[in-house]
């Protein structure tokens, strides 16, 4: 029963997120209390005291991150401006793939948020800035950006809790009025990332950044794409493996060490104290590292492994997962709305609950047999474990992400040996030998087994077939396939298969559910339609960034084609008209795409002859379509939209899916707003 209280404190964070305002808050307080006193009432059944123990864990979990949520809150820039600023820096972010450097910065100027992000180019970075030096600079600062379409990345409410009031990028140079060099592990993390830059080309020096100091932003986007999707990302973020290898080697190496000396072996435990020096490494590893949300869970569980193994317990477990669950949800429980922390644990508890299961361990315990037959029963443990964690993660990246790889579990199986048994010694090895100038033959071989791991996330990740898409997940179907999977790994009776039964039904939701046949980010100048297999974008000109997103929320794997190469569209320098077939019925869209002015006339009646209007600017209130009008006043009420052209057409819009919450930036939909649906009949098309 311990861990379901854990799962009942995640659901109360989860409940938070997803319940729109403060009254919804109110209300699933009063109604988990209210089970609480039911639980009580019932007496001392084990039922009883099991809907108690997990109402009063909702509560605590929903009351904390509201909580933590006020305690956080900073003050955030209301609209774009430019401002000349100074400030001290908090934190400086190399992004060598982009050619980019990130500054934190405290600004005490008024007018300002205290905590400002501005980002300017690699070759523009002077020297003498550090963690506690102080700049003066001019930048064009904006309020955090918020969701671009529904079910899209949120960075609004990630810089929410981490206090960002504004982002933007600097004007001009940036001058140093009071230098500062990095000290401590800010330090240690930088001459670390120099080094390594020093001694492999830029593609290996990435991923040996990433997997040394835990930054991800040396890692080129072709190959962080191509991690992704092989399903190897995972290797590029610190977490289980990397602790694990870690921890292991400190302990393997002060045991023979220790061993060597015959009066230590006699007078000491060595076990014991190899254990302490294998924590005391994990710890260093973690904090080196950044203590992100994976690494401070895997080294928590690290840390209890070893506990259990000084007490002489079993200790890897289900409640060691929870244990480690807990500890970082009650510091952040808002890493519980993140893919990384729901990944992490999701595969570490599959792993578990798999080589928990009777018949698993039946068929993979170790028996008197052949070599071939310890190698094929070895080989087929590690299939199954990878299928189990493959199952766990699809849901995940599918929702987060709309994309899943398919191939990751052979991918892993070649992957997780070949960075836990050659990149990561190899890495250590070269780390301590330039000690005494002798790292250079392992820096060689050490950038051939990353050569040869991003060959290996390249071409699974091109192969055909490699990529499941799904434009959209209904939240209802996530909960149930996080619920039924949660039932499975947690019963350890036949109980656990009413699993499937949640599972098959979000299942069959996720499949079910339309995609979207029309995407509009926030600010009106982007557009998607999708159509017969293809999709087609608004301006052509349009970023990666934006692009990747658009495809991504259409369920598209590939690059979005313009608008202008789609037989049924009319366009102009200026403006888009467009016909969307679906379901027997004729949808005519106008789009504009710049700033020109139009003529008042040309613009009525070009609205009034559509069914849908979209523009980034703002339309005169005469611009009446015959269904939905999408302006800059109405898209600053609802933010971006999905609409789906069914029968019933469908609209979600960002509004809808933030609510409430402290990080939002914009008003709900008012009714009488033009933009609000009105069906009208197709019979006539």
């Amino acid at each position: 029963m311990p861990p379901w209280f854990v799962v009942g404190f995640g659901a109360g964070i989860a409940a938070w997120f997803v319940i729109a305002g403060p009254r919804g808050w109110q209300a699933f307080l009063c109604v988990s209390l209210a089970l609480v006193l039911i639980g009580l009432a019932i007496g001392q059944e084990r039922s009883g005291r099991a809907l108690a123990w997990f109402a009063f864990a909702a509560a605590s979990g929903c009351a904390l991150v509201w909580a933590r949520s006020a305690w956080v809150a900073s003050p955030r820039l209301d609209r774009p401006q430019v401002v000349q600023f100074t400030a001290t820096v908090s934190a400086v972010d190399h992004l060598p793939a982009r050619e980019t450097v990130r500054l934190l910065l405290k600004s005490g100027t008024p007018g300002l948020p205290p905590t400002v992000r501005v980002s300017l180019d690699e070759d523009k970075f002077p020297a003498g800035i550090a963690p506690g030096a102080v700049v003066d600079l001019r930048a064009r600062l904006a309020p955090p950006p918020p969701m671009a379409l529904p079910g899209t990345y949120d960075f609004a409410r990630d810089a929410w809790f981490k206090g960002i009031g504004a982002v933007g990028k600097t004007l001009g140079p940036v001058t140093v009025t009071k230098a500062a060099q990095p000290h401590g592990l800010d330090r240690v993390r930088d001459r670390l990332r120099r080094h390594i830059m020093d001694r492999l080309p830029g593609n290996d020096a990435g991923i040996a950044i990433a997997m040394a100091t835990g930054d991800q932003n040396a890692v080129d986007q072709e190959d962080a794409d191509a991690m992704r999707r092989s399903g190897l990302t995972h290797l590029l973020s610190v977490s289980g493996l990397h602790i694990a290898a870690v921890v292991a080697f400190a302990m393997f190496l002060t045991l023979k060490l220790l061993a060597l000396s015959e009066w230590l072996a006699l007078r000491f435990n060595l076990v014991l104290v190899a254990a302490a020096a294998g924590a005391m490494a994990g710890i260093g590893y973690t904090l080196l590292t950044g203590a992100q949300v994976p690494t401070v869970r895997s080294c928590v569980a690290a840390l209890l492994v070893l506990a259990g193994i000084a007490l002489g317990r079993e200790a890897i477990s289900i409640r060691l997962i929870a244990t480690g669950a807990l500890v970082v949800l009650i510091f952040r429980p808002e890493a519980l709305a993140g893919p990384s922390f729901q990944m992490s644990f999701a595969a570490v508890t599959a792993i578990v609950a798999f080589h928990s299961a009777p018949w698993a361990r039946w068929l993979l315990e170790r028996r008197e047999e052949g070599l071939l037959q310890r190698i094929g029963r070895s080989l087929l443990g590690v299939i199954a474990t990878g299928v189990a964690v493959e199952c766990a993660l699809i849901p995940i990246a599918l929702f987060h992400f709309h994309r899943a790889g398919l191939y990751g579990v052979a991918a892993n199986i070649l992957a997780i040996p070949l960075t836990t048994f050659l990149v990561m010694p190899l890495e250590a090895g070269a780390l301590i030998l330039d000690g005494i100038g002798l790292g250079r033959p392992l820096w060689f071989l050490c950038g051939l087994a990353i050569k040869t791991l991003l060959a290996l996330a390249h071409v699974v990740g091109s192969a055909r077939g490699a990529i499941a898409m799904m434009p959209s997940m209904p939240g209802w179907s996530y909960a149930l396939l996080a619920a039924g999977g949660l039932w499975i790994c947690l019963w350890t009776t036949r109980a656990r298969r009413l699993g499937l039964l949640p599972i098959a039904v979000g299942a069959a939701g996720a499949l079910a559910a339309p995609a979207p046949d029309l995407l509009i980010t926030g600010d009106g100048r982007h557009l998607a339609i999708a159509d017969a297999g293809e999709v087609y974008i608004l301006r052509d000109r349009a970023g990666d960034y934006i692009r990747s997103l658009l495809a991504e929320a259409s369920g598209y794997d590939g690059d979005p084609s313009a608008i202008d190469a789609q037989s049924t569209s009319d366009c102009t320098y200026d403006a888009c008209l467009t016909t969307i077939h679906r379901n027997g019925s004729a949808w005519h869209l106008l789009a504009t795409r710049s700033a020109t002015r139009i003529d008042w006339s040309a613009i009525t009646q070009a609205c009034a002859s559509a069914d849908i209007v979209i523009s980034d600017r703002r339309l005169p209130k005469a611009c009446v379509p015959r269904w939905l009008k999408l302006d800059a006043a109405s898209l600053k009420q609802t933010g971006g939209l999905a609409i789906t052209l069914a029968d019933v057409p469908r609209i979600a819009t960002v509004s809808e899916r933030v609510g409430n919450h402290p990080w939002a930036s914009r008003p709900k939909l008012s009714s009488t707003s033009h933009s609000r649906p009105r069906v009208r009949s197709r019979t006539d098309q």
